[in-house]
């Protein structure tokens, strides 16, 4: 198992206010990535992910737009945000403490067809945003602590019969094997301007080109592509481009390589967006 528990302070003045991360990731696992975090002060930007993100949230609340809505998952809780959907998180009160998994929609269809004993089209999707389940949220503080090695030493057995113990009662309990797949939102317009960003994500974009290619006005098309996205038009691209970054960092290519092919306009551009979105900083992540 390769493991690394970095502790990154997203910024010099939130060391004093206490927000710490620790991420690492766990190659065998489809690579897992994990996170450990308080957060007193550090609010999300809207962003996605291709994976899932797997939330307990152990001490204090974290408040978070997800599905439109805005949503609370309180100590005790567990919250699950799918592939591709549109989310953020910040401290709700004094702040939270709480623990993430990312699985790979592979990972947890393979999970998915154990528990269903039969092959299944596509990956599980979960209705619910926050999960009331204490037994649960244990069992995932407890598989978090074991996958970190942080102070005491576990066998890939144990690693393993947690995990797949753990994913399977949340999949059991509170997901939808049968649900439809998820369409992809939105009037042709948007849909047309969408295809372009994710196949220009390289690229500066012109709004007027944009909205001339969803055949609206500016102003209007700003708006629509908001209201049918959760995010504006600027807002997508950069998400688009943190994913793809997500990705190449993943691969192990050096952070101002990946700033570049993506899109930034440089180092501390990728810096600040890939922060706001993940946690922790891009050379933390490429380290894991």
């Amino acid at each position: 198992m390769t493991v690394i528990t970095p502790e990154v302070s997203l910024d010099p003045a939130q060391v004093g206010a206490g927000d710490v991360t620790h991420f690492w990731r766990v190659p065998r696992y489809r690579d897992l990535d994990c996170l450990r975090a308080t957060f007193r002060r550090h609010a999300y930007a809207r962003h996605s992910h291709d994976t899932y993100a797997i939330a307990a949230v152990l001490a204090g609340c974290e408040t978070f737009f997800h599905r439109g809505e805005q949503r609370f998952a309180p100590a005790g809780s567990i919250a699950v945000v799918c592939p591709d959907e549109i989310h953020d998180g910040e401290p709700y009160g004094g702040g939270f403490e709480y623990r993430t998994f990312y699985p790979s929609p592979e990972l947890m269809q393979e999970i998915a067809e154990d528990v269903a004993g039969r092959p299944l089209s596509r990956p599980p999707w979960f209705p619910h945003s926050v999960i009331d389940d204490p037994e649960l949220t244990l069992a995932h503080a407890q598989l978090h602590a074991c996958l970190s090695a942080d102070g005491r030493w576990a066998s890939e057995m144990e690693q393993d019969t947690r995990l797949v113990d753990f994913l399977s009662r949340l999949i059991a309990r509170w997901a939808d094997l049968d649900a439809l797949p998820a369409l992809r939102y939105g009037s042709k317009g948007i849909l047309r301007a969408r295809d372009y960003l994710d196949a220009h994500m390289g690229e500066e974009a012109d709004l007027a080109g944009l909205a001339n290619l969803a055949g609206l006005s500016r102003s209007h098309f700003i708006r629509a592509f908001a209201k049918e996205t959760g995010l504006t038009p600027h807002a997508y691209l950069l998400d688009r481009r943190f994913r793809a970054a997500t990705r190449l960092l993943q691969q192990g290519e050096a952070p101002g390589d990946v700033a570049a092919a993506c899109g930034f306009f440089d180092q501390s551009h990728l810096n600040r967006v890939f922060k706001a979105r993940m946690g922790v900083t891009p050379g933390a992540y490429r380290a894991a």
